[in-house]
């Protein structure tokens, strides 16, 4: 990051579903980082995925935020609402020969691999349409919908992260061309991303660690787009007591859950700052807490969270 920008973060809920306690330690964890060294901090809801955008869940993640006690500078950005410019980025990669028209569905994908995918793994898209069709008229007109996808380098990027160790990614090996607009036209997840923490200023990127991968793909679409490279700093995820990360499902555990049971946001914030190695009390505002922050106290383990602190976090009144 230049010395000359200032300092931005963000904090981007993805209204898929009700945020957790894993989400509220990541947003307080990112909303200290940068209220700490005076800088300032934006909001985006990530909209872009509709099938499984759900009611009401952006007005819940806009009450979340605001009981645990997390403010942002300016008025919150509706991903959604910035098309024009996500469609912009997708039109410049293409013109420029950096993305191309592709027709494969998941299974086609699956069958041109020679081995078995096993469980979650992504699977590596094998360039089956590089170089097919001349533009993305010519693959629609072959009957089959098209997507498009960015044509990624060979070789290792690395990443140099603000908390984890650097971490050397062959995005072309380990998952081929990947998806900047799906087959409706809607820009992808990587694309947007990359889009809009630019135009928002976006100059530090904190969130669970499980996206280190991305940080590598989003990494070479800055490159392409000559859009400057945020400070990546990712952090170890809240699990529950088998290790697993905390899922949107888990209403148990959801903001809105302990919202409604009258629980005290001081007690969530307070579980927070302990668990990233603060010495502060038990029950405190997100403000209280600023002057024992720093990122070097922070655990590198993952956060488990178990039965009997779950219980003491939803009896906090």
């Amino acid at each position: 990051m230049s010395a000359e920008r200032p300092l931005v973060g963000r904090l981007a809920p993805s209204p898929t579903g009700l945020l957790h306690l894993g989400h509220a330690r990541s947003f307080l964890l990112a909303w200290w980082s940068v209220r700490a060294r005076g800088g300032r901090l934006v909001l985006r809801m990530e909209d872009l995925d509709g099938p499984r955008v759900k009611p009401g869940t952006i007005d819940a993640a806009l009450r979340d935020l605001d009981w645990l006690g997390l403010d942002w500078d300016g008025p919150w950005l509706l991903q959604s609402s910035g098309m024009d410019q996500l469609r912009a980025g997708v039109a410049e990669l293409a013109g420029r020969g950096l993305a191309y028209a592709c027709v494969c569905s998941r299974s086609d994908v699956r069958a041109a691999l020679s081995a078995p995918q096993q469980g979650d793994v992504e699977l590596r898209y094998p360039g089956t349409c590089r170089g097919r069709f001349e533009s993305l008229e010519a693959a629609r007109a072959s009957g089959r919908d098209a997507s498009l996808r960015f044509r990624v380098p060979e070789g290792p990027v690395t990443i140099r992260d603000g908390f984890a160790p650097a971490t050397c990614h062959d995005v072309q090996a380990e998952v081929g061309d990947f998806m900047v607009a799906r087959r409706d036209g809607t820009p992808a997840y990587q694309l947007a991303v990359v889009v809009d923490d630019a135009r928002q200023g976006v100059t530090e990127v904190l969130r669970g660690d499980d996206l280190l991968p991305s940080a590598a793909r989003q990494w070479h679409l800055q490159r392409a787009l000559g859009l400057p490279h945020p400070t990546f700093v990712h952090v170890p995820l809240v699990v529950d007591e088998s290790g697993r990360r905390l899922a949107k499902r888990a209403d148990d555990l959801s903001l809105a859950e302990l919202r409604g049971r009258g629980v005290d946001p001081r007690a969530v914030v307070g579980w927070a700052a302990l668990s990233a190695g603060l010495a502060v009390a038990e029950r405190l505002t997100p403000r209280e807490a600023l002057p024992d922050f720093t990122l070097a106290h922070l655990p590198h383990a993952p956060v488990r969270l178990g039965a009997e602190e779950l219980a003491k976090l939803k009896a906090a009144r």
